[in-house]
């Protein structure tokens, strides 16, 4: 189950980025910065898993 987690999030930075840069491209600000906040949290995601599997070991 971990593994599909860690995707999932990998997939939604990868569209957070897709989305900010399609925001810069059309000029579109509220794209931009939506993009930038899946971005982010898709990391915070990535960030925690890491952090909890650490501690379990």
């Amino acid at each position: 189950m971990s593994l599909l987690w860690e995707i999932s999030n990998k997939v939604q930075v990868l569209k957070g980025w897709a989305r900010q840069r399609f925001g810069r491209v059309t000029g579109n600000r509220r794209q931009q910065v939506a993009g930038k906040s899946d971005r982010v949290a898709g990391n915070l995601k990535q960030a925690g898993r890491k952090a909890r599997d650490a501690v379990k070991r």
